[in-house]
């Protein structure tokens, strides 16, 4: 990122900013006008005597821990300057390696609140990285697709990535296993985000499909296409991926369909589709003709492996999909279909 943009963030997202408008609340069978308005509390916090470990982050792409001068125990992050097991004795400063285990099996987050929103979905867990003796909390992904539930476990060997852009926050940071880099990458020091290859995922492979598996899928489209038909003249379903473009390839062990969305259309196109902007893939179609029904949620299959996505970041995609489905049977249920 340019120093250009850089000068644009803003301490509060743009996007979360609200017109200047109203709206009716219905209160005891009257309406009401409520007016959009705006509070501003903005303030200053101290780093204090954590400054130079983040510091070292934003600037040298290095990790700082401090080690106590008696007992020798060195604590990452450097959270004290007098060893509290040691009668205060003073502590020092100094750097550890940036590759190391996590000390337990970390939660995957899916749905995250809006702050966190675009970096969903990660995982939040404690690397003990080599030199230290306490835990570093980290977030954690993977470059190999979605990151789902154990693919990251307790003593999985990991490697601290930097941001690109990074500004002095314990987010400047994240971690991936570290099978998944290359040597060079792997010894490496201050590796960060724009080294890694994250425009290569592993897909899945499913073998060669059965004639009942071929004839299954063909079925499956035809009803995908008449659901797609369906969904594009919902109102509300359109509404729900108002805005969103993408083009996204769906790969299956049967055959290869492509799903359209673009600013409140959805469309699907049998075969191979040119620039899309990540590949779903299940083994059987009817994994992802079910969730566009809302028989299950999509972003369940994602998690339970059923169905995979190239790029972590476009789980906002199968969010917006859900929410498709759900208001289509919404609408279904309210006319009684």
């Amino acid at each position: 990122m340019g120093k250009k943009e850089q000068k644009k963030e803003k301490v509060i997202p743009f996007g979360f900013i609200p017109n200047r408008e109203g709206r009716f609340q219905k209160i005891g069978g009257k309406e009401y006008l409520v007016m959009n308005d705006a509070m501003f509390t903005f303030y200053e916090r101290s780093i204090g005597e954590f400054s130079p470990f983040f510091v070292a982050m934003r600037d040298e792409k290095t990790i700082l821990a401090c080690k106590c001068t008696k007992c020798g125990i060195v604590r990452c992050p450097p959270f004290v300057t007098h060893c509290t097991d040691c009668n205060f004795a003073p502590t020092e400063s100094v750097e550890v390696e940036q590759t190391g285990v996590m000390l337990s099996t970390p939660p995957v987050t899916y749905f995250a609140n809006s702050l966190f929103l675009d970096k969903a979905p990660f995982g939040r867990g404690r690397v003990v990285l080599k030199g230290a003796d306490t835990a570093l909390s980290v977030m954690l992904y993977t470059t190999t697709g979605i990151l789902t539930p154990g693919l990251i476990r307790k003593g999985t060997e990991v490697k601290i990535i930097f941001k690109d852009h990074r500004i002095g926050e314990i987010s400047d940071i994240f971690a991936v296993p570290l099978s998944e880099l290359s040597p060079k990458l792997a010894s490496k020091k201050g590796v960060v985000e724009s080294e890694l290859n994250w425009a290569s995922p592993v897909e899945p492979k499913y073998g060669k499909a059965s004639k009942e598996e071929a004839a299954a899928f063909k079925k499956s489209y035809k009803e995908l296409e008449s659901l797609a038909k369906e969904l594009n003249k919902s109102k509300r379903a359109r509404k729900a991926i108002e805005g969103w473009k993408r083009n996204v390839a769906v790969k299956t062990k049967s055959g290869q369909c492509a799903m359209i969305i673009n600013n409140g259309d959805f469309k699907v196109k049998e075969g191979k589709t040119p620039k899309v902007d990540f590949v779903l893939a299940c083994e059987d179609l009817k994994v992802l003709l079910d969730g566009l029904n809302y028989k299950g949620a999509i972003t369940d299959s994602v998690v339970t492996k059923k169905l995979w996505i190239s790029k972590n970041i476009e789980f906002n995609t199968i969010f917006k999909l859900d929410r498709m489905a759900r208001s289509l049977a919404r609408e279904r249920k309210e006319r009684g279909a």
